[in-house]
């Protein structure tokens, strides 16, 4: 079959022998393979993250002097069932799987190890039971979009977020564009998104922001309905707003305790806050998240950076910012991913900008680097040219 793959930072197209299914696998032919952005940092900066992952007890993840085929976002037809399977999945049935696939009780990431070979593919071998038929109707380029939009969605119930919440966006990329389509799915009111390339802030428009913000030019914490909404933006407006409190509560003829005791159980006291989603993952954002964040913040780690950072804590400390950190997503979540695509209350259709063959990869790496060009390229195994159809 016909693959690209990594080895030393150079993609190239190669032969390599069709994919044998084992006990509990399936044989798919691909159909479409997202690019993603992790895919883009693994090509520089594996060799970190491999570093880091070896610490969470598992060290075969992707290194660079390895032989890769990327892709974990993945949509394509059942060709052949391996041995001890459940033959739910009929032959020419179209699927999105769950990138992880085991041997034994060794568990690998598709398309991020070399034990693991991903969709940049004709054909892929992934898990039976992690694999879920695709309701009828939901078009391809969609379709692959759901393991990206499954990040979102469990980054989205991570936080917690509640249709009265303010959520601030940082970074409107592929995970950041998927973050803000999620919640505006959930029916969240305001939801801002920062980005300094006008292509992405013109793409967060698309998929349902209400406030698009320019760093460069305008912060995303002095906008309106952070204002509005009371949000805290230093520790003396705290201590002030409680001296007036406990000032106003001596001159009632209960002791105070019991008015603040009272005020509680209702959440008066409840600070007011945003939730704030990082979707660059580049080193300094976060600390530079906490440093500007108004007090109480929920701040949820989407983006990922693969390298070593440095934050200052005693600024989450002074500010008791709350910070979640999220990968993957579960089984669940990725099935109602699925579905909330396929019936239509979940639009992802903003986010594809474009599409590409296995030997237009490299073309497609190059053009990923720069923000006003693309956010998601998709791999079409079928496609024979090298250059990006722009959709």
């Amino acid at each position: 079959m016909k693959a690209t793959s990594l080895g030393r930072g150079l993609l190239q197209l190669v032969d390599l022998p069709t994919p044998r299914p084992k006990a509990g696998q399936l044989l798919l032919d691909v159909k479409r393979c997202g690019i993603c952005g992790s895919d883009l940092h693994s090509r520089l900066h594996g060799d970190d993250l491999a570093d880091a992952l070896e610490l969470c007890g598992y060290p075969r993840y992707m290194r660079s002097d390895q032989d890769i085929v990327m892709g974990h976002e993945i949509y394509g037809e059942v060709a052949e069932h391996g041995p001890w399977t459940s033959d739910k999945l009929k032959p020419g049935t179209p699927v999105v799987t769950i990138p992880l696939i085991r041997s034994g009780r060794q568990v690998d990431g598709l398309g991020l190890s070399a034990h693991a070979p991903g969709g940049y593919a004709e054909q892929v071998v992934v898990q039976e039971s992690l694999t879920l038929p695709v309701p009828n109707g939901l078009r391809p380029d969609v379709a692959a979009l759901t393991e990206p939009m499954a990040v979102a969605w469990h980054a989205v119930n991570r936080a917690e977020t509640t249709r009265k919440d303010t959520a601030i966006v940082l970074g409107c990329g592929p995970v950041g564009l998927a973050v803000i389509s999620v919640l505006k799915a959930r029916g969240v009111a305001t939801v801002v998104a920062s980005d300094y390339s006008a292509g992405r802030r013109a793409l967060a428009r698309n998929c349902g922001a209400d406030i698009v913000v320019d760093p460069a030019v305008e912060s995303p914490w002095a906008t309106a309905p952070a204002a509005r909404n009371g949000f805290r933006a230093t520790m003396p407006e705290e201590y002030n707003d409680g001296i007036d409190a406990m000032e106003k509560m001596a001159r009632l003829p209960m002791p105070w305790w019991t008015t603040w005791r009272a005020l509680e159980k209702v959440g008066a006291t409840t600070p007011k806050r945003p939730v704030v989603f990082e979707c660059v993952g580049v080193p300094g954002m976060l600390d530079g998240v906490l440093a500007a964040a108004p007090l109480h913040s929920r701040v949820v780690v989407v983006g990922v950076c693969m390298g070593a950072d440095t934050i200052r804590p005693s600024l989450a400390i002074n500010k008791e910012i709350d910070v979640r950190f999220v990968v993957g997503y579960t089984p669940l979540e990725f099935r109602d991913t699925l579905h909330a695509l396929a019936d239509g209350s979940l639009d992802a259709s903003h986010l594809v900008t474009g599409k590409v063959g296995l030997a237009g990869v490299p073309q497609a790496f190059t053009a990923l680097n720069d923000p006003e060009t693309h956010a998601k390229i998709l791999i079409d195994p079928a496609i024979g040219s090298e250059q990006i159809a722009t959709t």
